[in-house]
């Protein structure tokens, strides 16, 4: 899997995006039309399998979470960045969404491979929107999870740590 490969397969998914309201009803239309075990969902799963395995995906590290931004937000991927993290069992920063974001939760085994019962921020297997200026503490507990999330602009805000 290279960034080029991986950037066509997500504009696939993009497209369909545009325009669209971030709301309960896109998340409830994505795990309808792409739940875990579709030909989409595990498309883009064994690409971030590959790409993380590859080094270029979550390659950077930080408070036992590693991550990274793989696509910037442009005309390719229809006004998305692409983020993907992968997190065990912990919270990350807490942070706000301008535009909204949606979440592609992708839980994994102790080995790597797909499946187990991680979940993010309470979602299994699937897709988790959230809505234009909403925040949260992104959590995966109950194992393993890489989650791949897209950001309308790119905008994400992290908030201020507290002073000590």
């Amino acid at each position: 899997m290279t960034p080029e490969r991986f950037q066509d397969l997500i504009a696939s998914l993009t497209a369909s995006l545009e325009g669209q309201p971030l709301d309960a009803a896109l998340a409830e239309r994505l795990n309808r039309e792409h739940p875990a075990g579709s030909p989409v969902f595990e498309a883009i799963f064994e690409a971030c399998r590959q790409a993380v395995a590859a080094g270029w995906m979550c390659s950077r590290e930080n408070d036992g979470i590693r991550w990274g931004r793989v696509i910037k937000q442009g005309a390719a991927t229809h006004g998305f960045s692409v983020d993907v993290v992968d997190m065990k069992d912990l919270a990350g920063p807490h942070h706000g969404h301008p535009h909204g974001e949606i979440d592609m939760v992708m839980p994994l085994q102790a080995d790597g491979t797909p499946g187990g019962e991680a979940r993010f921020d309470g979602q299994g297997a699937g897709w988790k929107v959230y809505g234009p200026g909403s925040a949260h503490r992104p959590t995966v507990s109950g194992g393993r999870a890489l989650v791949l999330y897209l950001l309308p602009q790119g905008a994400i805000e992290f908030s201020r740590a507290a002073s000590a």
